[in-house]
């Protein structure tokens, strides 16, 4: 709190001195105009700088403002486990304050990905941010393991390296904490002993997973709903998904993935008519695949390398639910449906709008959350009360989304997937909290 009425004190003389600045909006000569087309082209210019300033002064007021509320957040957050919030303190200021002075001092090769950020600034993000989050890691909590807590330390620190570099406009003092600070969290609930206790049998799992993803991969490509990329990354993350329970947890995810490609075709040819429908007839790509069961796929590993099965297995069933309403929504609104309605203000646009709802999407995607809820209640993923915690999460998710697509995406400011990925992993993230809240 102090740290943000700090940063609100001088923000006005970082203002100031910005406008004061040689060719900013505060210029006194950027007011004169002439008729000249040398003054008319000077003037354009300005007009060019003048956008320049004040988006740069935007920028100030976002970081300097969301940095202390978001160290804040970690602090209540993980107020049980303040290794995590110290370590993930470390890694944004660290690892992101060495990774923009790299980025500049050194440049080199552009980010496949994003052309905007380097390697170097990337690399720097996850040595500085693997040290700092290791040092204040074991400075708050002696009792971890050296081995365990650099091995966590650098992992997180390369998720935030990611998360920093994604093609995303939202401000990193927020998508960095809140990405790397969940992860660390998981990750150090890992132990050797859970996964030694799985051992026996993961061998034959991993067989099992392998052949039955391909054999999925080869038929879903073949009836083109997935694309190539799809297929490639749907088999890595299914692989996955099996690791965590067998055939009872791919049953979630083949679940899913049914009544998604079942919602998308129903009436294809018709949202297509509207410039509406899903690209490429609907095959999903890597980038699909990735957005709706990446934490679904996180969730499953740590099923079978912590001690916590029951709460992940809560966690996962969450992910699935809310994917699987999220999809079949969208898709069964769009055919039904020409109107929507703004989820935040109720104002009435086009169906296919981000952030837009009806009655008979909405009523389809509880109906395709509460049926992936209650297949794994029914295949003992979880007791009535864990598939109940599920099915509300899913919607709470669902209902994330929504509210994402209204604001954020609709300004640009993230893609679909971005969206998609943080109301799976929102979902699966409320179940876990409330299931280990909860003592399993």
């Amino acid at each position: 709190l102090l740290a943000l009425l700090f940063n609100l004190l001088i923000l006005p003389r970082l203002e100031v001195d910005l406008r004061k600045r040689p060719g900013s909006a505060g210029v006194p000569f950027a007011s004169l105009r002439a008729d000249s087309p040398a003054q008319r082209l000077s003037d354009s210019a300005v007009d060019s700088t003048t956008a320049s300033a004040a988006e740069s002064s935007a920028s100030v007021w976002t970081g300097i403002i969301l940095y202390p509320i978001s160290v804040l957040a970690l602090i209540l957050l993980y107020r049980h486990s303040m290794h995590v919030a110290a370590a993930v303190w470390a890694i944004m200021a660290l690892g992101d304050g060495l990774a923009s002075v790299a980025g500049e001092r050194l440049g080199g090769p552009a980010l496949p990905y994003n052309r905007e950020k380097t390697w170097a600034g990337s690399v720097s993000f996850a040595l500085a941010g693997t040290a700092g989050a290791y040092t204040l890691a074991r400075w708050v909590n002696p009792a971890f393991e050296s081995d365990k807590a650099l091995l966590v330390c650098a992992a997180t620190a390369v998720v935030g390296a990611l998360v920093e570099s994604a093609p995303v406009r939202l401000d990193d003092n927020a998508t960095v904490p809140l990405v790397s600070g969940g992860f660390m969290f998981c990750a150090f609930l890992m132990e050797r002993s859970a996964l030694a206790s799985n051992l026996p049998y993961l061998g034959r799992r991993i067989a099992l997973a392998v052949v039955i993803n391909l054999a999925f991969a080869l038929v879903a490509l073949r009836l083109r709903l997935v694309a190539r990329s799809g297929a490639r990354a749907g088999f890595l993350l299914g692989v996955a998904v099996y690791l965590g329970y067998g055939w009872k947890s791919f049953s979630l995810l083949l679940a899913f993935f049914v009544l998604g490609s079942m919602a998308t075709r129903l009436g294809y040819a018709k949202k297509a008519a509207r410039g509406i429908a899903e690209r490429r007839g609907g095959a999903r790509s890597w980038r699909e695949a990735l957005a709706n069961t990446l934490a679904g796929a996180f969730f499953s590993i740590l099923v079978i390398t912590t001690h916590h099965e029951a709460a992940f297995l809560v966690a996962l069933m969450a992910t699935f639910a809310e994917a699987a309403g999220d999809t079949v929504s969208s898709e069964i609104g769009q055919w039904l449906s020409t109107r929507a309605y703004l989820v935040t203000t109720f104002e009435p646009v086009r169906a296919g709008e981000n952030g837009g709802i009806s009655l008979g999407g909405t009523a389809a995607g509880l109906a395709a959350s509460a049926l992936v809820a209650g297949l794994g209640y029914a295949l003992g993923l979880s007791t009535r009360g864990g598939a109940a915690l599920a099915l509300a999460a899913g919607l709470a998710g669902n209902l994330l989304d929504s509210v994402l697509g209204a604001t954020l995406e609709r300004r640009g400011l993230v893609s679909n997937g971005i969206v998609n990925f943080a109301g799976t992993s929102f979902a699966g993230a409320l179940a876990l909290g409330l299931s280990l809240r909860a003592g399993h």
